[in-house]
């Protein structure tokens, strides 16, 4: 999200009347029990994390999809959900396999393939650093010992272009090895960027190398007659395509124009697609009870309030979006937008809801993004009340759904009640939801919905991109960042076991003012400053601490 961040006192008054006290807290009481009661139910160990594709998000869908139905409200288009294909990478067919003489290497332990090899079968009787055309090539990755320690070496690039070369030159295969002992060895990387070259590609691991090759080991694997060490590489590298479904449901006033409100269902499942934050051994459900389970019922609680209204609130159609796909990349939403059947003209603004349940009960601070996308939002500055602790983000872009429409020229408003420690972890549960608070949050989203039904649909204005968004990390600090705190440096609210911030000794409640030569002043120049290191570097961080500097060490560790 924006880091262009100004905190301003907010709340609009109700638009229908306000209930007697006794039946408002009665009626407050009643949605706090069904947010509570969806909730509980998709962050269960059942739905073993939602993944997009798994059983688990096929559940959660199923529950959905009852509940509208439950409210009386129709499908979206002809049925409530919607299936979205998308590519996912590559992955090694089960019968890949790198033998040298008549031991089969281990997978990852003792060989590593990559992702842009060429899937085939080729064989050969070679010797080591002899090159010859029409044969596999076994040849060192690194060309130092320096460079196997180098924590910049661009190892992926560097196996890429000489595989490129050595299948110019006529080699069938290229078998790499790590005679150095490399500190940040290649990995598969499912989501390389790079094409399929034109040969199979393998690297073998230092501790295979020392087993196998070193001090001519390999002379041991060479059958009296033949020439050479038989290797064999049967490599097979398949595109991996995998599935997710939206849920939408529709109240069809008849309007020209429709409100579009969303929230996305799915989550990390076991932390299978590497975005967890999770640290331990052991795989562990990740339930995402606040992500973004509090997200899913508070767009059920908005459809339940508005189709109780639909009679008043008719000046707009609304339409209830349930998103998959948000955790590996706004994917459902970005389908939705490109598939919708409505042309996004015709999409009065809308309301995204991403991790609404964790409002803290002394601070009241929530999050209000994409407040620059419409000059109609400005109007809800202008009568503050004591509800809310509002942070306001201009930018139309983010790191949720609501990014998809904002950037289909829809105008967007984005409420998140903010990070904390549990974040991507197996510990986000329901206990852990402030269900009075998403009580607060939720009535005060249906007061803004309710006063814009009285109004022309909304203008749109385009702002300007966040830089952190266009920041590619290569470490992480390993810290909850306090987006609420606006005092000069990032205050931590959390960290991360095993990450580099709590190994350096920084605490719950520091405010980094520095992190090396850069100084930070917020959250932009943190994200900046962050951006110039990589797996690693060392360097000192400064941080204030119940008022006192301190500095202290750090080292970066691989993301």
């Amino acid at each position: 999200m924006s880091l262009r961040i100004c905190i301003l006192l907010l709340v609009i008054s109700p638009v229908f009347g306000i209930l007697p006290a006794g039946a408002q807290k009665k009626a407050d009481r009643n949605m706090a029990a069904r947010i509570k009661a969806d909730i509980y139910y998709l962050a269960s160990d059942s739905l073993e994390g939602r993944r997009t594709g798994s059983e688990g998000e096929r559940k959660a869908g199923d529950y959905i999809e009852n509940r509208y139905k439950q409210l009386g409200i129709s499908p979206y288009k002809e049925q409530y959900r919607s299936i979205f294909h998308f590519p996912f990478g590559r992955e090694l067919a089960p019968n890949t396999q790198v033998r040298l003489g008549n031991v089969v290497l281990k997978p990852t332990e003792e060989v590593i393939v990559f992702p842009f090899s060429k899937s085939k079968k080729v064989k050969s009787e070679i010797l080591p650093d002899i090159l010859e055309t029409g044969k596999i090539w076994m040849m060192p990755l690194y060309a130092d010992k320096d460079e196997a320690r180098d924590p910049h070496f661009e190892w992926e690039k560097a196996v890429f272009d000489k595989a490129v070369e050595a299948a110019k030159q006529g080699a069938t295969g290229l078998l790499l090895y790590d005679n150095y002992g490399a500190k940040y060895p290649p990995e598969f990387n499912r989501k390389s960027e790079y094409e399929t070259v034109d040969i199979p590609v393998a690297y073998i691991t230092a501790a295979a190398y020392n087993k196998y090759i070193a001090d001519d080991h390999y002379e041991e694997y060479i059958t009296d007659g033949l020439p050479g060490l038989p290797v064999e590489l049967n490599i097979g590298v398949r595109k991996v395509e995998r599935s997710g479904t939206n849920i939408a449901a529709y109240i069809d006033n008849k309007a020209p124009y429709t409100v579009v409100l969303g929230a996305h269902y799915d989550h990390l499942g076991l932390g299978e697609d590497g975005n967890s934050l999770y640290s331990g051994n052991d795989k562990e459900v990740h339930n995402g009870a606040d992500d973004n389970a509090s997200g899913t019922a508070a767009v059920l609680q908005m459809a339940e309030l508005i189709n109780n209204k639909r009679k008043k609130l008719s000046h707009y159609n609304y339409l209830f979006i349930n998103f998959s796909g948000e955790e590996l990349g706004l994917l459902g939403s970005k389908a939705f937008v490109k598939d919708m059947g409505l042309d996004s003209s015709k999409v009065a603004y809308m309301i995204n809801m991403d991790m609404v349940g964790r409002l803290n009960d002394s601070t009241h601070a929530l999050t209000m993004g994409g407040i620059g996308t419409s000059p109609a939002w400005a109007q809800f500055m202008d009568r503050p009340d004591k509800r809310f602790k509002i942070v306001v983000d201009s930018s139309g872009i983010g790191p949720s759904d609501h990014t998809s429409f904002y950037n289909a020229g829809v105008p967007v408003l984005f409420f998140f009640t903010g990070l904390h420690s549990d974040y991507h972890k197996p510990t986000d549960d329901a206990d852990k939801i402030n269900y009075p608070g998403e009580v607060m949050v939720v009535r005060y989203m249906y007061d803004i919905v309710a006063k814009m039904d009285k109004e022309p649909k909304p203008g749109y204005t385009i702002t300007k991109a966040p830089a952190v968004g266009k920041t590619r990390f290569k470490v992480t600090l390993g810290i909850m960042p306090d987006y609420t705190f606006n005092e000069g440096g990032v205050r931590v609210d959390g960290v991360t076991e095993g990450r580099p911030a709590i190994k350096a000794g920084i605490k719950t409640g520091d405010i980094i003012i520095q992190l090396g030569d850069n100084k930070v002043q917020g959250m932009q120049t943190y994200m900046e400053a962050l951006g110039k290191f990589a797996a690693g570097d060392k360097t000192v961080v400064k941080v204030l601490r119940e008022g006192k500097e301190i500095s202290m060490p750090l080292e970066f560790a691989n993301k």
